[in-house]
């Protein structure tokens, strides 16, 4: 009896030893010291640090505002368009994550992170597909569930993106209204917003001032997309559709030592001030109209200034280089100091630099004249166009009366680094409002010239602001006109997409083709013409 006793409760002890082992081996796998959720304040300020374009990166070139004039540091070519564009489904996914959180931990059906999750949908996948065409979005983001996801077409995305955009703006109404419909607890609460500080005032603001640019962007597309009926709505109904009134209302990135730097500063200084020189694009815009923004994004060239004897405020003095040079060409010239350099007190003095706008109010008042100037809605598109400049020009600090403000150009031979005031050469600028605008380039003329004169000032204002949005702008509209050659790298075009992300060639392989062959046929080319465009 005792033997066969042992031998039923052998098997069961063995059953409890491997099925203790392997619960303790699994207990021992866990950090009690790291968290194992995250709060959905942390997922959003992760996600807010992902979608920021900043400066300082490859996205200015393409946009042709400033350029290398030495390849060891860099190029003008578009080769990176071959690359593969943006890749935000992991934020997309923390979309997710941190909606889950929200709603775990006291928040309602609607609350901030869930009407801010809408934005985040519309603003990732749009982007996605400006660079690239139809991309993965009803099926993405399904983990284990979908590996493979098929695309949607490029007029689906836009459309979802403005519905999305639609329901944040009602969702963010209800919570400003009563904060209590957003539920109780940290999830209720937004929290951790290193944009607005938290307001959802100016959170609303900043979704539809996003759908208004999401609108312009689909501006060959009227038949497909009711596009101008919804930019009159919002024009027409600001109390429903709030838009950005002032610079106040940015949604702008700003820097701060020690922990966040301005990518360009006074440490860097010495390897990357004179590695770059200004684009004649950008700066023969300035020149043409006397704009005194030249005076702070800029220097003189020295050539101009020293063996030319010009004045180091003649708008003459200020040179930029042609983007589609040969590198070689220009950093010879580049050498002999004939090109104006970026301005080395407004850019390299401090460590915190100017705040970078990702979506702007002069954006906005652009966006809006050139909708009225179209056709769009009824209203002043010189009043949105006068704004708009004024409003970049108290950007820089600049008068938009009559006044007086300091230039600041870097001093030859100055030993001090950028940081050090006795390093520049100041002179007084008058600036008179009344003058600049009667000029003939500028003062708004309506019709075909004057949607030219938004989109010149327009392309000015976003000067290192807001990622790509210049270069979808000239791909739409062909201004302001930029130039190609050796320099560029790619003939006489400027190439209209991004190429897909290399993984999707591999692990998506059967839709990815699916997707080129509905689209471009077959090829991945950079010079490919996407729906939003035709």
């Amino acid at each position: 009896m005792k033997k066969i006793f042992i031998n039923y409760l052998l098997p069961v002890f063995m059953v409890l030893a491997v099925t203790g082992c392997k619960k303790s081996f699994e207990d021992l796998t866990k950090n009690n010291n790291v968290p194992s959720t995250v709060p959905a304040s942390l997922l959003f300020n992760g996600i807010l640090n992902k979608m920021a374009d900043l400066p300082q990166s490859s996205n200015e070139i393409y946009c042709q505002y400033y350029i290398y004039n030495y390849d060891y540091y860099g190029n003008n070519r578009y080769d990176g368009f071959a690359s593969g564009g943006d890749n935000y489904y992991n934020s997309l996914k923390n979309v997710l994550v941190m909606e889950k959180q929200a709603a775990a931990s006291g928040g309602a059906a609607v609350n901030p992170y869930e009407a801010l999750g809408k934005f985040f949908r519309a603003y990732f996948f749009s982007k996605m597909s400006l660079e690239e065409g139809d991309i993965p979005m009803t099926d993405a983001l399904k983990g284990l569930d979908n590996l493979t996801p098929t695309y949607d077409t490029q007029k689906a995305v836009m459309t979802q993106a403005l519905a999305w955009l639609e329901s944040a703006n009602t969702d963010l109404a209800q919570l400003i209204k009563d904060p209590t419909v957003g539920g109780t607890g940290v999830g209720a609460t937004l929290s951790n917003d290193i944009y607005l500080g938290n307001d959802l005032t100016k959170w609303q603001k900043t979704v539809n001032t996003f759908r208004i640019r999401l609108l312009l962007a689909l501006s060959k597309k009227t038949v497909d997309i009711d596009v101008k009926t919804q930019f009159a709505n919002i024009i027409a109904n600001p109390t429903q559709y709030p838009l950005m009134t002032s610079n106040d209302d940015n949604l702008q990135y700003k820097f701060v030592a020690p922990s966040n730097y301005y990518p360009q500063n006074p440490d860097n200084f010495g390897q990357n001030g004179s590695r770059q020189n200004m684009s004649a694009t950008y700066v023969g815009l300035l020149t043409q109209f006397n704009d005194p923004r030249v005076f702070v994004t800029a220097e003189p060239s020295r050539y101009s200034v020293d063996t030319l004897k010009k004045s180091p405020t003649d708008f003459a003095a200020f040179i930029g280089a042609d983007p589609g040079l040969d590198l070689g060409v220009m950093y010879n010239n580049a050498t002999l100091q004939r090109y104006s350099f970026i301005n080395r007190k407004h850019f390299y003095s401090t460590y915190t630099g100017e705040p970078s706008i990702q979506i702007g109010y002069p954006e906005l008042m652009f966006n809006i004249a050139e909708g009225i100037n179209l056709g769009w809605a009824s209203g002043n598109a010189e009043t949105y166009y006068v704004n708009g400049i004024q409003a970049s020009f108290q950007y820089y600090a600049i008068p938009t009366g009559t006044g007086i403000f300091t230039a600041y150009f870097y001093r030859p031979g100055a030993t001090k680094g950028p940081a050090d005031q006795s390093s520049y050469d100041t002179y007084p600028i008058t600036v008179n409002w009344t003058n600049y605008y009667a000029q003939a380039a500028v003062k708004y003329a309506g019709g075909a010239t004057g949607l030219k004169q938004i989109l010149q000032q327009k392309y000015l204002a976003l000067f290192r602001h807001s990622g790509l949005e210049s270069y979808f702008t000239y791909r739409r509209t062909g201004v302001p006109t930029f130039t190609t050659g050796p320099g560029t790298g790619n003939g006489t075009r400027i190439p209209l997409r991004f190429e897909y992300p290399t993984s999707e060639r591999t692990v998506n392989a059967v839709n990815y083709n699916k997707a080129l062959s509905s689209q471009y046929g077959g090829s991945d080319d950079i010079n490919a013409t996407m729906w939003i465009l035709k």
